[in-house]
């Protein structure tokens, strides 16, 4: 098999097949997403074709990944960051993952990091406000799942710790109908149970990491 046609054959498997988890994963299919790998691949299956330089196809993979995937690579390295306390670290890489062109999809997982991130801060007005817009536009098929429970789960710690307990309970049942089988679900049962025995220990925001 020819080097060219490899290359071809890597990068439509891989929009392909990335392309139909995010599918699953109920985020929509990103025509950026296709458009940048479709051109990688043809870029570099013509340079093979033209020239002698070639290009090996598990490099081209990770050199396909690093770039369709770069927001959600920074955003995991913000999410690292935060999880050890380094705050100002962590909005830089988010910062940077802003300026990357990210599809709506993207955004959507960036701006629901964010908010947790505020929620770690204790800026409780900021973090309800980010996470109440990422809700708002569930409905349009760009927000996975995950993320849709874990907006939801986290507005709900964040209403708890703001005093408004009706509306923590809401979301955090909104938490267990959007994905019953989740961590996110079981903290939210957790927490409706506290609620209800009227204990109020310290609430812990999770960081939406994006599973690979």
């Amino acid at each position: 098999m020819s080097e060219y046609f490899l290359l071809l054959l890597v990068g439509f498997l891989y929009t392909v097949l990335f392309g139909g988890l995010s599918y699953f994963r109920r985020e929509g299919l990103s025509g950026q997403f296709a458009i940048e790998a479709l051109v990688l691949t043809f870029v570099a299956s013509g340079l093979s074709f033209v020239s002698s330089y070639t290009i090996h196809p598990v490099l081209f993979l990770i050199l396909l990944y690093v770039v369709t995937m770069r927001v959600r690579l920074l955003v995991d390295f913000g999410n690292s960051f935060a999880s050890r306390g380094k705050h100002d670290m962590a909005i830089r890489f988010y910062m940077l993952a802003a300026r990357l062109w990210p599809d709506r999809t993207n955004r959507l997982i960036l701006q629901v990091n964010q908010a947790v991130l505020c929620l770690q801060q204790g800026l409780l007005e900021d973090a309800i406000r980010q996470f109440t817009e990422v809700l708002g536009q569930a409905g349009h098929g760009y927000l996975g799942v995950k993320y849709e429970a874990a907006a939801h789960y986290n507005l709900g710690v964040a209403f708890r710790r703001k005093g408004m307990p009706s509306q923590a309970v809401a979301e955090f049942n909104s938490a267990i109908d959007c994905w019953p089988v989740s961590l996110y679900a079981q903290g939210a049962q957790t927490a409706l149970k506290q609620m209800l025995q009227k204990d109020s220990p310290g609430d812990h925001g999770d960081q939406a990491s994006e599973d690979r």
